[in-house]
């Protein structure tokens, strides 16, 4: 699934990303990611991801 369409972030991108320690919010999963936020409509759903990844770990 697509998480940011701005940056072409995909879902698990971005959990391989937080499990590899690469962010703990989304701005710096983001940078981790070698993008920045955007128009910001995907922060919400992103933080959901990171939040579940980390109470996983």
């Amino acid at each position: 699934m697509v998480v940011c369409v701005c940056n072409a972030i995909r879902e698990k991108d971005l959990r391989e990303t937080v499990r590899s320690g690469g962010g703990r919010n989304a701005c710096s999963a983001y940078a981790a990611l070698g993008r920045r936020t955007r128009c910001g409509q995907c922060i919400p759903f992103a933080q959901s991801i990171i939040k579940s990844e980390l109470a996983t770990a």
